[in-house]
């Protein structure tokens, strides 16, 4: 079993599509996935209670299915950042806590392919001690960082490479996924900034998702390659 945390360069990167197409691309090659998303806000009121969109995303890309309770443990309804919907609600949240439910569902949901999804971008508060980041240092999982391609990507990128990289964790690989039509519109100057990106993130890029005029898993899915994630010696690596 393989798991890996995915990560954004910022809010609305792309991670929820990229992970669920990296996921659709392993289903495609008939192994069992798994998409979790521990901590989710912005959901709406069901008769089976919160629900979250993104989170709904992944459970539909996970096979064997996964009930929903699942992928997306904590629910929070307001779109605002994770720890004040917490707050709100008079939940606590700790990395203690969150990797326990992670580590549990790890154990006794195993598939070939785990993606666990974070919020926001690597230093997201969870706390107000602790951060996202250190839910995946808890579990020295490596990471795939999305990169949300818009103009300030560079840094954005680069710079959250180096955070994971001080942080002690691997980056496995990269997705780059066009937010803004706009920056595609020069395609010598999109092609320099890929050629940056390839050449300063210190892992493989596993593939450029356009700009969908209807963005899911089914339709991004073919931009994107497994193949340095199979290759990599992390493969074969349980989180623990």
């Amino acid at each position: 079993m393989t798991t890996y945390f995915v990560t954004g360069t910022d809010t609305d990167a792309g991670k929820t599509l990229a992970t669920s197409a990296l996921l659709c691309a392993a289903k495609k090659q008939q192994l069992s996935t798994l998409g979790l998303k521990p901590i989710a806000s912005g959901s709406r009121t069901t008769p089976e209670g919160l629900r979250n969109s993104d989170a709904l995303a992944l459970q539909a890309q996970s096979t064997p299915p996964v009930r929903y309770e699942t992928v997306n443990p904590w629910a929070f309804a307001p779109a605002i950042a994770p720890h004040l919907a917490a707050q709100e609600a008079g939940a606590v949240l700790s990395v203690a806590k969150v990797t326990e439910v992670l580590q549990q569902t790890l154990h006794h949901t195993q598939h070939d392919l785990t993606l666990i999804e974070g919020a926001g971008g690597w230093r997201v508060p969870l706390n107000a001690h602790e951060d996202f980041s250190d839910i995946p240092n808890a579990l020295q999982l490596p990471v795939i960082l999305v990169v949300g391609l818009k103009l300030g990507c560079l840094n954005h990128a680069r710079l959250t490479a180096e955070v994971i990289a001080a942080d002690g964790l691997t980056l496995a690989g990269w997705v780059g996924s066009v937010v803004d039509p706009e920056f595609t519109a020069n395609q010598s100057r999109f092609d320099a900034n890929l050629a940056l990106l390839n050449a300063t993130l210190p892992a493989p890029c596993l593939g450029i998702i356009p700009h969908l005029a209807t963005p899911n898993a089914a339709q991004a899915h073919p931009y994107l390659s497994l193949t340095p994630l199979l290759n990599a010696p992390t493969l074969h690596q349980e989180a623990t």
